[in-house]
């Protein structure tokens, strides 16, 4: 299993506990979730931004409501999202190269 394939699938991971969290509404699941494992998965794959954002989340300005937070927590789900789209396409040019070679 190549590096791409690992940060697939702890990105995969990262992404159930966040869904679980978001559909039970537990916010301080989320919170956690979003600073410590977002953040650690997004420096391991250098992505600066997204590890910037789950930071800006939890230690930015406190937000004025729960669903300003659930808000900002379904952006950031979404910006994981695209970051696995973005593994899965990469993973999948790799396989081709691999099975052509």
């Amino acid at each position: 299993m190549n590096t791409a394939d690992r940060l697939k699938l702890a990105l995969e991971d990262v992404l159930a506990d966040l869904w679980h969290a978001r559909r039970a509404d537990d916010i301080g699941r989320l919170a956690l979730i979003s600073y410590c494992e977002v953040r650690r998965w997004a420096r391991i794959a250098h992505h600066p931004g997204l590890a910037a954002h789950s930071q800006d989340l939890v230690l930015g300005s406190p937000l004025p409501d729960r669903q300003e937070f659930l808000s900002a927590v379904d952006r950031l789900i979404a910006e994981m999202e695209q970051a696995h789209a973005d593994l899965s396409v990469a993973a999948c040019i790799h396989h081709r190269v691999i099975a052509v070679e």
